[in-house]
């Protein structure tokens, strides 16, 4: 399925469980139209499908329509994502990109076979989820090194790894709770001390 026949199947979806929802294929230039952003006023969710993170902060980020949906954020508006649409949550987002491939061993065509620093390449999400760094399809393609990492060269935020068919649902009040087929893997730094998230 195309990234333009994503948006309304998932939109037609949500019609036949009983909501109002449309789908929004942005550009940067939408995004950056005020009337645009003052259209999202009255959603109570937005959901982000799949696909690249960096394209979906290329068009949103620094935009009227990025503070428009973390305006609806603060006041109550369920926000979440598949995949990329996961990863684009938390700031730093991890792109998905290595500096060094291979690490210290060059030899290797495999990716993410060490735990370095300096080494996961990260941007900015959509910080909705403060604290934290979000990686996603976390078990199935084992992600724990790139992970680690960012945890380890940033002891103030918790990694929080997502497995596919699996969902974090973050309340308003700060509890986590996990629903699905595998396993959220939440990772801290042991340096944190005291303040620790729940």
């Amino acid at each position: 399925m195309s990234a333009a026949e994503v948006g309304p199947a998932l939109a037609s979806e949500l019609h036949r469980l009983g909501a109002s929802a449309w789908s929004l294929n942005l550009t940067r230039d939408d995004a950056m139209r005020d009337s645009v952003a003052r259209g999202l006023d009255s959603a109570t969710g937005f959901w982000f499908a799949g696909g690249d993170q960096n394209r979906i902060m290329a068009a949103l980020g620094g935009t009227p329509v990025a503070v428009a949906i973390r305006a609806r954020h603060v006041a109550g508006a369920v926000v979440g994502g598949t995949s990329a649409g996961a990863a684009v949550m938390t700031t730093p987002m991890i792109t998905g990109n290595e500096r060094r491939p291979g690490g210290d061993r060059p030899d290797t065509t495999q990716n993410w076979i060490t735990i370095a620093a300096d080494n996961v390449i990260t941007a900015d999400g959509l910080g909705l989820l403060e604290g934290a760094i979000v990686d996603q399809h976390f078990l199935r393609r084992r992600r724990h090194n790139r992970l680690m990492s960012l945890v380890l060269e940033q002891p103030a935020r918790i990694g929080v790894g997502i497995d596919e068919s699996t969902a974090l649902i973050v309340e308003p009040s700060g509890w986590w709770s996990v629903i699905g087929q595998s396993s959220v893997v939440v990772l801290r730094c042991p340096s944190r001390g005291s303040d620790a998230a729940r």
